[in-house]
């Protein structure tokens, strides 16, 4: 099976330092073939597709994800069994090392500079980077929220709202490997007015995972800048009933109390969730036998 030579190994342990200690049982270009009829009637003949695979195992699962044109990883990923991977798939080391590996090396490299150029406010010259990442690969999730964010940096919402577009289609935008870039992206679509995107963007986010705290709050702070107080609320209840002594959900909720933005008729559901906060309910005698066999 392919997998990078000593020396491959050591150019890609440069090109990305986390890789060193993640390195997979599986790493390398795979292919498929698939036979399909032509033409109809006296005309009909046989042709093979051949599709090329980026295949990469991690502990027992084994995710492939399609080579573009431009023969780099792109597009969705899909888990295959091992039996699927040695009865559907060949090998083709040869075309990974000479062609896939140099193509996916030069393109993080290019993207690593646009991240240095963002980080020092040079958003033309990270643009530049990203756009040039963009051309390999459209769908690359660190270029598109990168070029986003120095389009919302300089304030330029029209090609920000392309990106969002974008963004909000692709699933692997949302995984936790981006949880940095996602965050910092919907702080600078709220800074930029843009809540209603910003909204969509966290309940987008909610649609892939399982209710999370953190975007119950971020889309009330959202719905506040809205001025909706009352979906604000909801939402920082939804935030309090995953965690009843989440900090920031706390706050929040003493800050409207404070600033008396709690309507008369939601003052007995927020003061009813400060209360279970402030004193949480016993675990079961079940939950923390389930909990001390979980450690």
């Amino acid at each position: 099976m392919p997998s990078p030579s000593p020396q491959a190994s050591q150019s890609r342990e440069a090109m990305n330092p986390e890789s060193a200690a993640k390195t997979p049982e599986i790493h390398g270009v795979f292919s498929s073939q698939e036979v399909r009829k032509v033409g109809t009637g006296t005309t009909t003949r046989k042709s093979v597709h051949k599709t090329f695979w980026f295949v990469e195992q991690h502990g027992d699962e084994i995710v492939c994800q399609p080579l573009n044109t431009n023969y780099v990883p792109s597009g969705p990923k899909r888990s295959i069994t091992m039996d699927e991977l040695l009865s559907k798939f060949a090998p083709e080391p040869e075309f990974y090392q000479n062609s896939v590996f140099p193509k996916m090396q030069e393109l993080y490299t290019t993207i690593k500079r646009g991240d240095e150029h963002l980080q020092k406010g040079e958003n033309f010259s990270a643009e530049h980077e990203y756009s040039t990442a963009l051309k390999v690969d459209c769908d690359n999730v660190r270029a598109n929220f990168g070029i986003g964010l120095t389009y919302l940096e300089r304030g330029d919402t029209s090609k920000a709202q392309n990106i969002f577009d974008r963004l909000v289609k692709l699933d692997s935008a949302f995984e936790n490997e981006h949880r940095h870039l996602f965050n910092e992206f919907g702080i600078q679509l709220r800074k930029n007015k843009m809540t209603s995107q910003a909204i969509a963007y966290y309940q987008r986010a909610l649609e892939l995972t399982r209710n999370d705290e953190n975007l119950f709050m971020n889309i009330a702070r959202a719905y506040l800048e809205n001025n909706d107080i009352p979906q604000c609320i909801d939402n920082l209840l939804k935030a309090l009933e995953v965690s009843p002594q989440h900090l920031p959900s706390l706050k929040f909720m003493a800050w409207l109390l404070q600033k008396k933005l709690v309507p008369q008729e939601r003052l007995a559901d927020v003061n009813q969730a400060i209360t279970q906060a402030q004193n949480p309910k016993p675990q079961s005698t079940e939950n923390q036998t389930e909990q001390a066999q979980a450690e």
